[in-house]
């Protein structure tokens, strides 16, 4: 029986072929799947281990560059109001000097009193002009009475001549007759020459006074000449005796009295030395219209292009807070001041309730249109060293770059900048001494 059912060598060796084959193939199934699967792995993991690379280097390398915040300039508005300080001065005001010496007999005005033009502010007793006028007087009567005399003198000469001319006919007419008795052997010839001799006499005689005519003529003109210089010496003391009267040469306020009464005046403008510590020669009153005022500002040369005579203006003062005083340009000098860079303006403003007073100080509203606005930064952005006043910026490849600029007005946290700038750069919003020139830095856009 166990021959019988002993297998074979035969059938052993095939199912062992079998065995292995079936072994064999499971194998390679598996090593297919593993394969399989790491393909699929590595097409996900790979690229993430290649961002994670990158990424890594990028925070590497934003860790080494500085960020730093930008802004962009913005471009100021067209129409702006521009605030200026003034200073209120008067239209009209003068200094009065005395034009008569003598002693002040008294004044009429003290300060703070307005005044109309031609009122009697002061009068002056000045003998010494009083007895030169009547001196001046009488020189003008004794020039008038030579005058007369002269007149008097050419009339007798012209008198005189026509009696010569007289004689000299009569002379002639015995000279002729006498040459015809000669002839006639009636009479000699010796009383002949007589009566030639005596024509020729009265001849003479007639070019004497006609002389004499020239000569009073010249003195007459001579003698009128010196009436009229007799004369004007007469006014002009007149007018140095008005003098006496110190007037108020306009409408205003005396806003300076510097004299008293009995004080020696000495005539002039206050600039003649003298020993006399009694003599005055100072001004004695300082008087101002107030009706119309000027205000003087001092505009800026970035402005002075943007104001045309004509254009108004508020004006205010701190101490009248509600008022709000309208002046207009009337005037301005065409030329700015080297020292401070600015146009002196003047304004005019109405003043009949004469609230406003000289020397105040004002503030001046402009409302102006500009043309070309500036450009308007904030003041942080800044940089003021040896290289002047600069701005920080970051450049297309992210580098710092220091720009040059002009400033304009300061509004206080911010500033114009009136040139050196496109308005498309990029400024550090707040440099720093780190942010030097050619520096890489990350910029950051700064939110408002």
């Amino acid at each position: 029986m166990d021959s019988q059912h002993r297998p074979s060598p035969d059938s052993e060796q095939q199912t062992t072929s079998r065995k292995q084959k079936r072994g064999i193939g499971g194998i390679g199934w598996a090593v297919i799947g593993a394969i399989f699967f790491g393909s699929l792995l590595a097409i996900g993991i790979l690229p993430r281990l290649g961002q994670k690379s990158e990424l890594q280097a990028a925070v590497k390398e934003a860790s080494t560059v500085p960020s730093v915040n930008v802004i962009t300039p913005r471009r100021a508005t067209g129409a702006t109001k521009v605030e200026l300080p003034g200073s209120v001065v008067a239209l009209n005001q003068t200094t009065i000097y005395a034009r008569s010496t003598g002693y002040l007999r008294r004044w009429y005005a003290d300060i703070g009193d307005r005044v109309r033009a031609g009122q009697l502010l002061a009068e002056i007793d000045s003998p010494d002009t009083d007895q030169q006028v009547l001196q001046a007087k009488a020189e003008v009567v004794q020039a008038q009475a030579n005058v007369s005399q002269t007149r008097a003198n050419l009339a007798k000469s012209i008198s005189d001549l026509k009696q010569a001319r007289a004689n000299l006919l009569i002379a002639r007419q015995s000279w002729e007759r006498w040459q015809v008795l000669v002839k006639q052997g009636a009479v000699p010839q010796q009383d002949a020459d007589t009566k030639y001799a005596t024509y020729q006499a009265n001849l003479a005689s007639v070019e004497a006074a006609q002389n004499t005519i020239n000569s009073d003529s010249a003195n007459i003109n001579a003698a009128q000449a010196s009436a009229y210089a007799s004369q004007a010496n007469f006014q002009r003391n007149i007018v140095l005796q008005s003098y006496k009267k110190v007037t108020a040469p306009f409408a205003g306020v005396i806003t300076a009295r510097n004299v008293n009464t009995g004080v020696l005046i000495s005539a002039g403008n206050g600039n003649t030395s003298t020993s006399n510590t009694n003599t005055s020669n100072s001004s004695l009153y300082t008087i101002a219209a107030y009706d119309n005022l000027k205000v003087n500002v001092s505009v800026p040369q970035s402005l002075s292009q943007s104001l045309q005579t004509g254009q108004t203006a508020q004006i205010t003062v701190r101490e009248l807070p509600q008022r709000v005083f309208t002046g207009k340009v009337v005037r301005s000098s065409n030329a700015i001041d080297p020292t401070t860079r600015t146009l002196l303006t003047q304004l005019e403003v109405q003043n009949s309730d004469a609230t406003l007073r000289p020397g105040m100080y004002a503030n001046v509203k402009f409302a102006i249109n500009r043309a070309n606005p500036p450009f308007v930064v904030p003041d942080s952005v800044l940089v003021v060293n040896a290289g002047g006043t600069q701005v920080a910026t970051v450049t297309k490849d992210k580098t710092v770059h220091y720009q040059k600029v002009a400033v304009g007005r300061d509004y206080g946290t911010e500033v114009e900048i009136t040139s050196g700038l496109t308005g498309n750069e990029s400024l550090i919003a707040t440099p720093t001494v780190d942010e030097t020139e050619g520096l890489r830095v990350q910029p950051v856009a700064e939110t408002k």
